[in-house]
């Protein structure tokens, strides 16, 4: 079928494993879909398939021959160039354009084309853009000229996938671009991907991000892609009914439920501030209705906390934070009492992981003291903390270093919580996945038994079972916690209380994600904008009558409505067709059915092969009707 993408009895092998098997898929023009399986499924390699560096074993992959395809690497080497040429860079036209214009220096008619193409494609903004990208990703304006080889890891990361977002396409692939971001550049790729008009793949972990960007979900299970309609909310409710209909899954899910109602009792019973309270028993019974689509998860550890206890665990006091010849924040007084549970909150750069390195000790304050308690214990998960972890040694080795008397059963059955199961806690963890060497690092924190836990962004790296786990032990825990996390799914379920970090100011947020984010947009449009949040002057439009504007563009969506409508119905259809040819060839497959006594059973199965044919033709033609009709209105 024109203008879609397509797979086909798709099988996909490593090694000895089949990551897809036999399987098919059907991608339609502008949908946005999120990719989702545990690690290492094969998520990734589908990603290569469709750009061509793979190859499939079984089966065929169609895309449409014109459509521009845009990815986001997920390696930078270094390179001299600046950030914004970097990223400028990935709009290959633009610089294809501006060597033919450099080449035809002395051709006068040669170049007046060209520059012609250049407005045409509006290439006299692309710097203004390309600075927009990197602002709304957390860069300073004074980055936007150092070279890349300047930057760390993870800057580099969210380099490519500046330039994965400035490459004009049809088909963007986009593999965990959360990960290394903070919740502001989160919050603002999330508005960029809602305006996509383009075709969207995700591969992504953050539930939230995935529920406010897409529209369908396709889930590796069992080597096959099996599509959901609607977000991701939606498929845990729709894998949640299918997994009842199991008895066994069914009980487990009963405990899971009785869990977090147990949870919601006591968060009611010590709630104070009425708005968060409200807001949070919202959160808690959205997340009481999805926990028995997580009934088969691999991952069933939790933070036990130490015995013994202090009142205050910390206490940081008259204290000014920053480095030699730089503060940072200033007049912070912080006290850290047992079940306290504090979510940071700030603009990218503006002090919270120096705050969380002052509150564990690895940050000298510059002025003012630090006091802990007398059983303070701390655990402490850093943006770092993988590099901490020892590549030669495996995960039972790392515990057995803390606890040397342990019993090699008591180290097995503790990392079999973590999914680490057999051999697999003995192995060497140089060859893990940034997933395992992620939960290898948690199962440390908590073999410890702190009283007081911070953490980092503790989500990077993790899949949705194994950030579903770790949100329901920071429920259980007893302990103080305390995170930064872009993860707003993991932050509306485990902490009570917000501080805002802004303006070289620790203050108390009396408010909930909701209220940051507007407040966020206010500060934007207020113009107060921290040293690292570059403005960048678009050239000026000429005004046009704004109510005429918005009749307009109202009359142009109630146009679209119902033939947008009418697209997503003929879509749903043809998968349903789709899905049942496929099982008619199987049956078809069936050697038996070519003998005598089923001849009229043959006959009967051919007739409906014909019949489905005609109604995926027809079909795919009110398809083709409809998107035309789209097209036409959107000219």
């Amino acid at each position: 079928m024109r203008d879609m993408i397509t797979l086909q009895q798709i099988s996909l092998q490593r090694g000895p494993k089949f990551l897809l098997s036999e399987t098919d898929l059907a991608i339609f023009p502008g949908q946005k879909i999120g990719l989702i399986g545990p690690n290492g499924c094969g998520k990734s390699s589908l990603f290569k398939l469709l750009l061509g560096q793979l190859g499939a074993d079984t089966g065929t992959v169609s895309l449409p021959s014109d459509w521009r395809l845009a990815h986001m690497a997920q390696e930078v080497s270094d390179t001299d160039r600046t950030a914004q040429d970097y990223v400028l860079d990935g709009d290959e036209a633009l610089r294809e354009l501006e060597a033919k214009i450099a080449a035809a220096s002395d051709d006068g008619e040669k170049l007046a084309n060209l520059f012609g193409a250049m407005e045409q494609m509006d290439a006299y903004t692309a710097p203004a853009r390309a600075a927009q990208l990197l602002s709304g990703l957390g860069f300073a304006s004074t980055d936007l000229n150092r070279p890349v080889s300047d930057f760390s890891g993870g800057w580099r990361i969210r380099l490519n996938l500046a330039r994965a977002l400035m490459c004009p396409s049809d088909l963007l692939l986009l593999d965990e671009p959360t990960n290394h971001l903070d919740l502001d550049a989160t919050l603002w790729l999330e508005q960029w991907l809602q305006r996509y008009a383009g075709t969207l793949l995700i591969i992504s972990h953050d539930r939230d991000f995935l529920d406010n960007v897409i529209e369908r979900i396709v889930s590796i299970e069992s080597s096959k892609l099996v599509a959901y309609s609607g977000n991701y909310s939606a498929y845990e409710r729709q894998r949640a009914e299918r997994l009842s209909q199991q008895q066994a899954a069914f009980a487990k899910q009963q405990e899971r439920v009785a869990h977090i109602e147990d949870y919601i009792r006591r968060f009611r019973a010590k709630a104070t501030k009425a708005k968060q309270a409200q807001s949070r028993i919202k959160q808690l019974e959205r997340m009481e209705t999805i926990a028995p689509a997580h009934v088969d998860s691999p991952f069933t550890f939790t933070f036990t906390a130490s015995d013994k206890v202090s009142d205050p665990l910390i206490v940081l006091r008259e204290m000014t934070i920053g480095y030699p010849g730089r503060q940072v924040l200033g007049g912070v007084d912080i006290n850290i009492a047992p079940a306290t549970r504090i979510g940071l909150l700030g603009p990218n750069g503006a002090g919270k992981s120096s705050l969380i390195k002052t509150l564990a000790g690895t940050l000298a304050p510059l002025t003012g003291e630090r006091v802990t308690g007398e059983h303070f214990k701390l655990g402490y998960f850093a943006q770092h903390q993988l590099e901490a972890l020892d590549m030669n040694a495996s995960p039972a080795l790392h515990l057995q270093r803390i606890s040397p008397k342990a019993r090699e059963q008591e180290v097995r059955n503790f990392l079999g919580s973590f999914d680490f199961i057999g051999e697999r806690a003995f192995e060497p963890i140089h060859h893990f996945s940034g997933g395992e060497k992620a939960r290898l690092a948690l199962a440390i924190i908590a073999w410890q038994k702190p009283n007081v836990l911070l953490l980092d962004e503790p989500t990077n790296h993790l899949d949705l079972e194994m950030r579903q786990a770790l949100t329901m032990a920071l429920q259980d825990f007893a302990g103080a916690v305390i995170v930064v996390s872009h993860d707003r799914h993991l932050l509306r379920n485990t902490v009570d209380e917000w501080l805002l970090i802004a303006d070289g100011t620790v203050e108390e947020f009396d408010g909930d994600l909701d209220d940051y984010y507007r407040w966020l947009l206010a500060r934007k449009t207020s113009g107060n904008k921290t040293a690292n949040e570059p403005s960048v002057n678009l050239a000026a439009k000429p005004a046009q009558d704004k109510k005429a504007l918005r009749q307009e563009a109202a009359a142009k969506r109630d146009a679209r409505k119902p033939i947008a409508n009418r697209i997503k119905k003929l879509e749903a259809e043809l998968e349903k067709l789709q899905r049942s040819a496929a099982a008619l060839e199987t049956e078809l497959a069936d050697t038996e059915l070519y003998e005598e006594q089923n001849k009229t059973r043959l006959q009967k199965l051919l007739q409906k092969q014909i019949d489905l044919q005609k109604q995926t033709d027809d079909s795919e033609e009110q398809w083709l009707e409809a998107q035309a009709e789209l097209e036409e209105l959107d000219d």
